[in-house]
């Protein structure tokens, strides 16, 4: 039997002998709360206890114990959490008291901007199956953050998840006090009576470094959820007829440079334009959310963070920020990637079903994109064509944190077509130990008529504890294995990850943590070619106040192939190594700090026209200085340099720069300033790279009133400027002229967009 075949049947075997080795998740704490007659105020616990009123009728929680720095050990602080419910809402107010309040971390910012800051949170588990949780935390100013959490996934936090709450904070002189209310309605839960959900505190206290928790959640015991406890007592409560319409309108005027024939590019612009569209939300019997969005606005209000895109051999991944596609997203997610929703550029309409009936947990999304009909030229037949996508996904609870599903994605074009589906599963094997897999096959007919098919396999198992964690990883892809619908840049390989890491925790004054780690891996592809292999070992230090630094060194080999370079007439192996200092910090409350500094060898993957790809000395650097000059502005520059230099003659082969400075003044919590400066410059040298040179600025100025997520007003401007020819003239390759020093402006919009919530 061959390797893939022993691969195959393998994995075949692992799906077909699901073996749950864990016990059902023990029992680490146990609440009854009270159903109130009235709303508690964030006024009653000013004195750092509830008013004489509220003696008896609020459940009280206290105990909270410390998961780092010194796992287990008390807060430091004191901190009271009291717990009420009512027909609508649940209330939780944090009473934190602290030795030294002047030295509170508490900045008024953006939603979602407080993770440098003291906080406060609570997770709720309402279907009470450790499997997902919905997370609401609030710094000391009442600033809000929402995520959703799935155990087992590797990010698991999802921040870009955004829901209706309310929070109110005020600092004392002995501490601060948060009071959050959380609708019925913005949840979602059986219809049992009475209800049992999971439930985690969390206090965090970042110039301690300090993370605490109730109930007690260790390093010692991986997963998150299996730690929670329990909130009993919440009687005949529902989300109750919960329709949601978010209607949205836009002005919007813009010009921009219209590449969709090459041969002769020139200008689209608008005037003047108007539209209007809907989103709308219903609830199904508590547990399913039934999506549905009429001629969307995905345009985005937020701004992809810079990356550098420049000789990268693989396509870069930049996150989703679109909210029609984040709620509710981690219902699709799977080892392997077979959601990706940018692709989908340009919708006219989108539906989607999200939920959970006891065991099974569903997801499905139906959309349109027009960009594929946008990205031709008018007369082409393909102009103004859609491509139509459908995507689903159906997951059943296995015993104990342990979870098997199926998937299937489809993406219609015409004539084309792309359509995958397969089997995934996670499983807990025991207190530290788990797994998780993926068999996918995917078949595809191109535009041009060819024919692809082939799976993709995924397995890895985790260890988690306190000081040691080791991770293997395998991913098998077959030569026609693809997904239009997901993000998979690399097929027709087999790849072994290997992480093993430990930590050690001398817990002093002046060193947390530190400890080595190592990472080894082989890429392999069909014919039995080696084409990556690596050795990285590093070096982990965590100091007080947020201050972390990693040392590393990276030893491998890469093989390139005619079939990936048609330059080349044999295959060509290149060894290289690099070394990295990684350092952040947030010593200071009024400045941050992050730099990752590389130097070493690099492949040049973009040669000059006629030469193979070469070895040359590469240079890169990825900084960011947070300064907050006061409580309500935060200004973060980041500088990006990734450098090749040719190792005979030491010339440049390339150098791209990447300057940037988001400045964010927020007046109040609903109102805000942003403004976002970006100068790059890609200079490249024609002797050693076919890259052509070019220069961008680009200004983005965006005013916020953001009552919460789905009712907010928005005012934006965006000017981008290239050096290009201000007739378009192309050079003999086909490429825009451009001017050294000179630029024009190739790209402005301005708009106005407002949405509000409608609730029934």
């Amino acid at each position: 039997m061959n390797y893939r075949n022993r691969v195959y049947c393998g994995l075949v075997l692992f799906f077909c002998t699901i073996r749950v080795l864990a016990a059902d998740s023990p029992n680490f704490g146990q609440l009854q709360i009270r159903r109130l007659s009235a709303a508690p105020k964030l006024d009653d616990f000013l004195e750092m206890k509830p008013d004489a009123a509220w003696d008896g009728k609020l459940l009280q929680v206290e105990g909270l114990k410390q998961r780092t720095p010194s796992d287990g050990a008390p807060v430091s602080q004191r901190t009271v959490v009291y717990l009420g419910y009512d027909d609508k809402n649940l209330y939780a107010v944090f009473v934190c008291f602290d030795k030294e309040p002047e030295k509170i971390r508490a900045r008024l910012g953006r939603r979602e901007d407080i993770f440098d800051d003291d906080s406060v949170e609570i997770m709720l588990d309402t279907f009470h199956d450790h499997r997902r949780a919905y997370s609401f935390l609030s710094n000391p100013l009442g600033v809000q953050a929402d995520a959703l959490w799935t155990e087992g996934q590797e990010q698991g936090f999802d921040f870009s998840f955004d829901t209706v709450w309310d929070s109110a904070a005020k600092r004392t002189p002995q501490g601060y006090v948060v009071w959050m209310a959380i609708p019925f309605r913005s949840l979602r839960f059986t219809s049992a009576n009475p209800q049992t959900w999971g439930i985690i505190l969390n206090r965090g206290i970042p110039r301690n470094n300090e993370d605490t928790f109730w109930p007690e959640y260790t390093t010692r015991i991986q997963g998150r959820l299996n730690q929670e406890g329990a909130i009993n007592g919440l009687e005949h409560i529902s989300p109750g007829r919960n329709l949601q319409l978010i209607p949205y309108g836009i002005f919007e005027s813009f010009r921009d440079l219209d590449l969709r024939d090459p041969n002769h590019p020139t200008y689209s612009r608008r005037t003047a334009q108007g539209r209007i569209g809907l989103d709308a939300k219903y609830v199904l019997q508590d547990k399913f959310v039934l999506d549905a969005t009429v001629n969307p606005d995905f345009s985005q209000v937020e701004s992809d963070e810079p990356q550098i895109t420049a000789a990268q051999r693989f396509e870069v991944q930049f996150p989703e920020k679109r909210p029609f596609f984040l709620e509710n997203s981690n219902y699709f997610l799977t080892p392997i990637q077979l959601m990706f929703t940018r692709r989908i550029a340009n919708p006219d309409f989108g539906v989607r079903l999200t939920g959970k009936e006891g065991p099974y947990a569903i997801g499905f999304l139906v959309a349109d994109d027009k960009s594929p009909g946008r990205e031709v030229p008018p007369g082409d037949p393909l102009a103004n064509k859609h491509a139509y996508f459908t995507i689903g996904r159906v997951s059943r609870d296995v015993g104990s944190q342990s979870t098997v599903g199926i998937m299937y994605t489809d993406r219609e074009f015409q004539n084309s077509f792309n359509r995958v589906g397969g089997i995934d599963t996670h499983i807990r094997l025991n207190t530290n130990w788990n797994a998780s897999g993926q068999a996918v096959a995917s078949s595809t007919r191109q535009l041009d008529g060819t024919y692809l098919a082939g799976p993709a396999f995924h397995f890895d198992v985790r260890r988690q504890g306190r000081s040691l964690n080791y991770i293997f990883n395998y991913e098998g892809r077959a030569n026609g294995f693809h997904t239009d619908s997901g993000f998979d840049p690399q097929p027709g390989i087999h790849s072994l990850d290997t992480v093993l890491q430990y930590q050690f925790h001398p817990e002093g004054r002046h060193l947390i943590t530190w400890g080595p780690a190592i990472e080894a891996i082989r890429i392999y592809d069909h014919d039995g070619n080696r084409l990556n292999w690596g050795y990285f070992p590093q070096l982990n230090f965590e100091f007080p106040r947020q201050t972390f630094l990693a040392l590393s060194y990276a030893l491998e080999a890469e093989l390139l192939r005619p079939k990936d370079f048609s330059v080349l007439t044999r295959n060509k192996d290149f060894q290289r190594a690099s070394r990295q200092f990684i350092f952040k910090t947030n010593y200071f409350r009024q400045v941050g700090l992050f730099a990752d500094f590389r130097w070493g060898n690099r492949i040049n993957f973009a040669p000059a026209v006629g030469q193979e790809p070469f070895l040359a000395w590469r240079t890169s650097l990825d900084m960011t200085a947070t300064v907050r000059p006061t409580n309500k502005l935060k200004i973060d520059n980041t500088y990006l340099l990734f450098r090749l230099r040719d190792r005979k003659t030491g010339q440049a082969v390339f150098n791209d720069h990447i300057i940037r400075s988001k400045w964010n003044y927020q007046f109040t919590r609903v109102l805000s300033l942003r403004l976002i400066g970006q100068y790059s410059a890609f200079l490249g040298n024609p002797q050693f790279t076919s890259l052509p040179s070019d220069k961008n600025l680009n200004w983005d100025f965006l005013a916020t009133y953001l009552v919460h997520p789905s009712t907010a007003i928005y005012v934006g401007y965006n000017s981008n400027l290239q050096n290009l020819d201000p007739s378009l003239a192309l050079e003999p390759d086909g490429s825009i002229r451009r001017r050294p020093d000179q630029f024009i402006n190739d790209g402005r919009h301005f708009f106005v967009k407002v949405s509000y919530l409608f609730r029934f």
